[in-house]
Formats: structure tokens, C-alpha cells, sequence
């Protein structure tokens, strides 16, 4: 069980460096049976399976010098390498030859994780580390990971151009240089928003404000909101082979009609944990909502995460919710939604906020103590 897993079943029971060529590199293991990420074992996945077989594709490919300085000056220049079009670019053979599989991948990954064909690529090619540049030099040849879909692997499984894995330590950082190939998971997250915004007003779960709510709020001129102004979180869930941590909430209560109502609100500024953000961003818009109450889930995106199946779990949960008379708090329903064996790669729980007010202000530390925001009503005028 993954530490977010364990982290969501506690808030549920209660509310629901060697340089290359002769020295010692110690985070280098030897070589290995390819047998996936080891440590303990972990459900298979069709995207990280077509991940796996650019990864060996791309390492053999690598062996053509011409493309692999490319690479290499690609991944020198930009922080995370389209490789879909940089193998369509070249005029090296090999990065014309590995062109059709990555493209051919990258419309397979979409169809995986529920998004629609017109998301385009989505492979991406980065150094594994920035300490790792040093090392990066015209006469080396960079082994290919994919990064591990457990958090919590002690490794990851790295190819070298012959063919041959190698288990990479990931408790540190390794002086060897090496690409991590991985899903532009900031892209195909803003997609997946889209997936589930639409799937949830497809099933009337973002409904619009009853007439008597429209009559107050031209009344007023204007609604009432809650800002968050700063926010930190402990934990992002993401190792050193993961990168930058990609964040979404989830701001859930009942609409103006008495649906459960769900509001998905992206947060793309929270890359590291660690950090305080100070974003002066709209969280919650209180005339969408009947109750002067709402709850938020933050959570972590990650590449194997199907959207539509996401976003059908979330819908069916919150359907069962029916409007007592009183607010419900439904955090508990969104978390529950989300199965542990339907995702290689989860969509972390981060943390969660129970009965925001409209008046809440001031620091709010997380129920399961990995976060805080501070917030503040905020006034949002029409011209």
C-alpha cells in the first residue's frame, strides 16, 4: 500500500555520484532481469507496458551518434523534451525510424487514459536530475528509465543501448546520466480536467444557480468567493525521478437545485512540496452552491490516471448523495470512488478541507496534516 493509500484509509476510518568511465557509481545496481519496477509488487498497466517499449526503443536508438547528440543537446536546452517531435525533426536514421512508434505510442497513452485523440503528443524526455548535466558529455551514452508508477520503489529499471536493464537506486540521486521518459502530465492533466468537468456537467453535477440565486446575484452585483493566499503541502508524493508535482482540487457541497455538486479547480503553480505558493487564487464560488458549506480534496496527478473511468467513479458516487436538509459532508464519497487496483499509477490523495465557509479566513492546516492554506472572502464585482 502506497503512502497515499494509507493516508486515505486513515482519513476515511475517521470521516469516511561517480563520474562515467571507471570509478564507483554506489546508486548504480547490476545488471537485472527486466522484471518492472521491484520492491514489492505493483499492478501492471497498459500505459507504463507502451512507456517500457519506447524506453528500450529510444536506448537502442541512441547508439546512432548523430541522434544521439540530439537528444542529448534537446535535453540540455528544455526541461522536458516533445519526443514524438524531435524524432520527426531529425534527419538522423535512427530518430526517423523510432518516429512511427511514438507517435503510434502517444495515440495509444491518450486512448489509455480516456482522452480525447486530438490531445497530440504526450511522451516526453528529460534528464533524470540537473546534477546529472555535469556528466552528460558527447562520448556517453545516457541509459533510458521510465519512471516507477510506485512512489515508493526502491528502483527503477533503466536500459542501456544494448538491450539490458538496470536496477537504478532511488534513494539518491545517481551520478550517471540518464533520461527519464514520462508523460507531459501537465498536458494531459489540463485535458483530463476537461474530461472530467464535462462528465460532470453531462451528468448535472455542476448545474447552474436556481432563478431566485440569478435574482440575488444581480441584486449584488456580483458573488461571493473564497481566495486562497498561500498554501503549502508537506508531502507532494513525487520522488526525484518523478519531477514536478502536478495539482488539482476538488471543491465538492450541493448545488443551488440540492445535487451534489463537484467543481474541479487546477492548481498548476504547486509543482514542490516544501514550498509556500502564494497564489491570490478563487477556490470556491459560493453563489454555485445552496449550503454555506464546501469541502476540498487536493490530490496529485499522475500519468497512468483514466479520466473517464475517474470521472465516471466520482459521478456514480456522488449520485448515491441525496440532500437531507442539512449539509453532508462528501469528501468521504469522492475518495472512496477511486479503487486502489484501477490505476497503476493513482491519482494521489494530497490532502483535504472539511466545511469551508464562505466566511473562513486565516490559516487552515489539512485533516490529514500534510497541508495548509490560508483564505480569505473575496468579493468578485461585475463591470
Amino acid at each position: 500500500m502506497s503512502r497515499s493509500s494509507k493516508r486515505r484509509g486513515v482519513l476515511i476510518g475517521v470521516m469516511l555520484t561517480a563520474v562515467i568511465g571507471g570509478t564507483v557509481q554506489p546508486a548504480i545496481a547490476a545488471p537485472v532481469r527486466d522484471a518492472g519496477d521491484q520492491a514489492t509488487p505493483f499492478r501492471k498497466s497498459p500505459v507504463r507496458s507502451t512507456e517500457q517499449e519506447i524506453a528500450r526503443a529510444l536506448s537502442a536508438s541512441l547508439r546512432d551518434p548523430q541522434w544521439r547528440e540530439q537528444v542529448r543537446a534537446a535535453a540540455l536546452g528544455t526541461e522536458d523534451v516533445d519526443l514524438q517531435a524531435l524524432a520527426g525533426g531529425t534527419a538522423a536514421q535512427e530518430g526517423r525510424n523510432l518516429f512511427a512508434s511514438v507517435s503510434a505510442a502517444d495515440r495509444r497513452i491518450a486512448g489509455l487514459k480516456g482522452l480525447p485523440a486530438s490531445t497530440g503528443s504526450l511522451l516526453r524526455v528529460r534528464l533524470g536530475a540537473p546534477s546529472m548535466r555535469s556528466h552528460l558529455n558527447a562520448e556517453v551514452t545516457p541509459w533510458i528509465a521510465v519512471a516507477a508508477a510506485d512512489d515508493d520503489a526502491r528502483t527503477i529499471t533503466a536500459y542501456d543501448s544494448q538491450g539490458h536493464a538496470h536496477a537504478v537506486d532511488t534513494a539518491r540521486v545517481p551520478d550517471r546520466p540518464l533520461y527519464v521518459l514520462d508523460i507531459d502530465v501537465t498536458k494531459a492533466h489540463r485535458a483530463g480536467l476537461k474530461v472530467l468537468r464535462k462528465a460532470f456537467a453531462d451528468k448535472g453535477l455542476t448545474s447552474l444557480p436556481s432563478k431566485a440565486a440569478n435574482s440575488a446575484h444581480a441584486a449584488a452585483a456580483g458573488w461571493w468567493a473564497t481566495k486562497v493566499t498561500a498554501v503549502e503541502v508537506n508531502d507532494d508524493q513525487e520522488p526525484w525521478f518523478k519531477g514536478a508535482a502536478e495539482m488539482f482540487s476538488l471543491v465538492t457541497g450541493f448545488g443551488q437545485d440540492g445535487t451534489a455538486r463537484v467543481d474541479s479547480v487546477d492548481m498548476p503553480y504547486l509543482d514542490y512540496d516544501g514550498t509556500v505558493y502564494y497564489p491570490n487564487q478563487i477556490l470556491v464560488n459560493w453563489s454555485n452552491y445552496k449550503y454555506n458549506l464546501a469541502d476540498v480534496v487536493m490530490m496529485e496527478d499522475d500519468d497512468g490516471t483514466n479520466y473517464r473511468a475517474l470521472a465516471q467513479a466520482i459521478t456514480t458516487a456522488l449520485l448515491t448523495v441525496t440532500d437531507q436538509g442539512t449539509y453532508i459532508p462528501l469528501v468521504n464519497a469522492v475518495l472512496s470512488a477511486i479503487p486502489d487496483d484501477w490505476f497503476t499509477d493513482d491519482p494521489d490523495y494530497v490532502e483535504s478541507w472539511y466545511t469551508l465557509a464562505q466566511n473562513s479566513s486565516g490559516r487552515l492546516n489539512g485533516a490529514s496534516g500534510n497541508g495548509w492554506m490560508t483564505v480569505e472572502p473575496y468579493f468578485v464585482e461585475e463591470f
